[in-house]
């Protein structure tokens, strides 16, 4: 089992900055990835960013070049610094733990936190 708690969100004028934090803790046993998702009111959730447990960070288009994912070496947090916000970047963000159990992939999610940009 893993656990994941968010920290960072809130409200912030367009352009602005803010860097979400996300607690890793628990049995991490065989990670695959570590990343943040986003679901907008009325739309499904989206990947953000990746990072996996070997290979090339992964971006969604509308935030590369804005966005950057990092994690700590121990995987017991993961950061995205997310700079010159928009008001589309308004969601609920959400902290992904992916790992092997029983051979088979598990997803673990934090609560969420939620991300308001003003225009």
């Amino acid at each position: 089992q893993v656990q994941l708690v968010e920290s960072g969100g809130g409200l912030v004028q367009a352009g602005g900055s803010l860097r979400l934090s996300c607690a890793v803790s628990g049995s991490k046993a065989s990670i695959i990835s570590m990343g943040w998702y986003r679901q907008a009111p009325g739309k499904q959730r989206e990947l953000v960013a990746s990072i996996p447990a070997s290979g090339t960070t992964l971006y969604a288009d509308s935030v590369k070049g804005r966005f950057v994912i990092s994690r700590d070496n121990a995987k017991t947090a993961v950061y995205l610094q997310m700079n010159s916000l928009k008001p589309e970047d308004t969601a609920v963000y959400y902290c992904n733990c992916k790992q092997w159990e029983n051979r088979r992939p598990s997803d673990y999610w934090g609560q969420g936190t939620q991300v308001t940009v003003s225009s």
